[in-house]
């Protein structure tokens, strides 16, 4: 069996066994799963509505998972895409607010917005490491805690409206909702985001398989020693792959505060779309087109579990026990690709 088939088949069987678990977790709580799974079906498909919600549900997931399949393949573990999906909501709900322009002026500058306060959160991090070796995974932990904490500040001191805990509606001109697509998914809250998410699909594939900066960013992934002996500039690039990584993540916050919500809210606590990103990619393998399939099924997911407790009586928390045993089937994969190059030489034989 193919390297390539392997990998394909690996997070496919991940998901199946999370599915099988779940199922026998189901029965052993005396829960039905033919008529769960069935409800999380029509959550998910039963009406143009909720295809909708499934969309827009999935379009931050994207970037998130974009965000850290982009630290991995650089050898790299941002832990803090949350903050950064943060601090990007945060700056992009303030230029929403804070400016009059027109739309084309608007928009993207809000977008940027959310793109340069995800980068500059994810650069100290990459300078930490790039100069002092300090380990990503706690810097960046700690900085997750920091971005709720002082956003949450900004928005109840400088941002928010009378209410005192969330801002003003972004104006429209700096909106990404879209009436077209929301009339076509019965007022579901789809908006425009999915164009963008789409595209920076295909600009991490092109940027890490078809550039020579994509090579190097790899090349830093595979080997720090030996990247360093082939004359790369290894602090260079882990620099450079946290700025990318954390553009990812506040442009997926910039998908909440411009698209979905259309404002920024005081949080009580983490929204957890930069830790499903984590998730999404390892469940993706680190791929471009693999974060985009994975991010489907995690919206599939969150949206038809909602259903779950309403037409089978099965609580909606169960999906995220699913989710948890497909991680800790792709976190295990290594049984997986075992198992299967094993089958492959019975086959031969």
């Amino acid at each position: 069996m193919s390297k390539r088939l392997t990998n394909i088949l690996t997070p496919i069987i991940a998901v199946l066994l999370g599915i099988l678990v779940g199922t026998i977790i189901m029965l052993a709580s005396g829960y039905d799963p033919a008529a769960a799974y069935i409800a999380l079906w029509n959550g998910a498909f039963g009406d143009i509505y909720y295809i909708g919600e499934v969309i827009r549900q999935f379009t931050p997931y994207i970037l998130a998972g974009l965000a850290v399949a982009f630290a991995f393949r650089v050898g790299l573990f941002n832990i803090g895409v949350e903050g950064q999906f943060i601090v990007g909501w945060t700056a992009a709900v303030w230029v929403g607010v804070a400016f009059d322009l027109p739309r084309i002026i608007h928009l993207p500058l809000a977008i940027l917005a959310a793109m340069i306060a995800g980068a500059l959160w994810a650069y100290i991090p990459g300078l930490l490491k790039a100069r002092f070796r300090v380990h990503e995974v706690i810097v960046t932990i700690m900085m997750n805690y920091i971005a709720l904490h002082v956003t949450n500040y900004i928005i109840r001191n400088v941002l928010a409206s009378k209410s005192g805990d969330k801002t003003d509606l972004v104006k429209e001109t700096a909106s990404l909702r879209s009436e077209l697509l929301q009339s076509m998914t019965d007022y579901s809250r789809l908006h425009w985001g999915i164009i963008l998410a789409i595209i920076c699909c295909f600009i991490m594939w092109f940027l890490l398989e078809k550039t020579t900066r994509g090579f190097e960013l790899r090349a830093v992934g595979f080997n720090q020693h030996a990247a360093q002996y082939a004359g790369m500039n290894v602090n260079r690039n882990i620099i450079l792959s946290m700025l990318i990584s954390g553009a990812f993540a506040g442009l997926a916050g910039a998908m909440e505060g411009l698209g979905t919500f259309g404002y920024a809210a005081v949080k009580g606590g983490f929204t957890g779309v930069g830790f499903e990103g984590i998730a999404i990619a390892l469940l993706g393998a680190n791929t471009a087109l693999g974060v985009f399939f994975s991010a489907i099924l995690f919206g599939i997911l969150k949206v038809g579990s909602l259903n779950m407790p309403l037409e089978a009586g099965v609580p909606n928390e169960l999906v995220n026990i699913i989710i948890a045993l497909i991680v800790f089937f792709v976190a295990s994969s290594y049984i997986i690709r075992v198992f299967l190059e094993r089958f492959s030489k019975k086959g031969v034989k």
